[in-house]
């Protein structure tokens, strides 16, 4: 029989409600901590369920990953990819809007991108995970080629790879040195290439 171990009073185990539980501590420690320094034992107790519901709806760390990292493909999308469906906006803001910092405040430690934080943190050995983050990267790439022509731009594929080497740059600069200045400094190359880039248009 499963033990119950909480002091609260509300079941420690299963339930409708467990498997978004455990997704939020997943959501939260992750991102927070990494994927590597925040345990099976860490999300349990963040996500109040029992061992056997944590395993029962994510058999393996690793699968609790995948649909963390998937989770911002549908649910909670990157603040980047949000910018570039905004309709109040013009393609070319669009792409210039992309370089906000995905972390916000003074006070905030920035992370960076969850993708390439799990790339860097699997080290080779989560190839499953690797391949998922590739994808994204590849799909966000392809909507900013195709925001670049919606712009008018005569090379819109480099365009777009172009602004795409800025933004996973500007991110990961960010993080190491928890400075958000890299975005700005991002945003100003951004729009010179735009410029020139639209300029070039026949």
């Amino acid at each position: 029989m499963e033990t119950q171990t909480t002091t609260t009073g509300a079941a420690r185990g299963g339930g409708r409600g467990a498997r978004e539980r455990i997704l939020r501590a997943a959501g939260e420690l992750f991102y927070a901590r990494g994927i590597h320094a925040t345990g099976v034992a860490a999300l349990i107790e963040a996500a109040h369920v029992s061992p056997r519901t944590f395993y029962v709806h994510f058999p393996t760390k690793n699968a609790l990953v995948e649909e963390y990292l998937r989770r911002f493909e549908t649910e909670t999308p990157l603040l980047a990819e949000t910018e570039l469906e905004r309709g109040d906006l013009t393609p070319v803001q669009r792409l210039s809007a992309i370089f906000a910092p995905i972390d916000g405040g003074p006070a905030s430690v920035i992370r960076g991108c969850p993708f390439h934080n799990a790339v860097v943190e699997g080290a080779g050995e989560l190839p499953e995970i690797a391949h998922l983050a590739q994808r994204h990267k590849q799909d966000f790439r392809d909507r900013l080629v195709a925001t670049a022509a919606e712009a008018g731009a005569a090379d819109p594929e480099t365009l777009g790879r172009q602004l795409a080497v800025l933004f996973e740059g500007a991110n990961a600069l960010a993080a190491s040195s928890n400075d958000a200045q890299a975005f700005t400094d991002a945003r100003q190359a951004a729009e010179t290439l735009l410029d020139v880039a639209l300029k070039s248009t026949p």
